[in-house]
């Protein structure tokens, strides 16, 4: 039984995570934005899901599929802010970086390994 607990869990988050990145397919294909416009529009939309409280809801029920999107990052710097704002106004500002401070950090140091690791060249078309 503990296994179809895990599957229906990995299910709800793919499905939401599909959802996220299909709906950005369709804007790609659509619209003519840029990819940085998109990948901005998602993340403030993240946060303003999070300001309307709707956000919190389809993390708990999807996880992963609700967090890994760039969206996710949006709830991540709301949530940090709202937490933080409890505390005061410097709080309320510091909050979204102390939120995000694992993740930039993470990707930073994992970044410089590879470019140690590994020699860049330019793309030839």
């Amino acid at each position: 039984m503990e296994y179809l607990n895990i599957l229906f869990m990995f299910l709800k988050a793919f499905a939401v995570g599909g959802l996220i990145c299909a709906l950005a397919q369709v804007i790609i294909n659509f619209t003519d934005l840029t990819a940085g416009k998109i990948l901005v529009l998602f993340m403030l939309g993240g946060i303003v899901l999070t300001a309307v409280g709707a956000y919190g809801p389809l993390v708990e029920w999807a996880g992963a599929g609700a967090t890994v999107p760039i969206s996710g990052f949006g709830y991540l710097l709301a949530n940090g802010a709202m937490k933080g704002a409890q505390e005061g106004l410097f709080a309320a500002l510091t909050g979204p970086l102390v939120a995000a401070s694992a993740g930039v950090s993470a990707a930073v140091v994992f970044s410089f390994l590879m470019a140690l690791l590994f020699k860049s060249h330019t793309k030839y078309n």
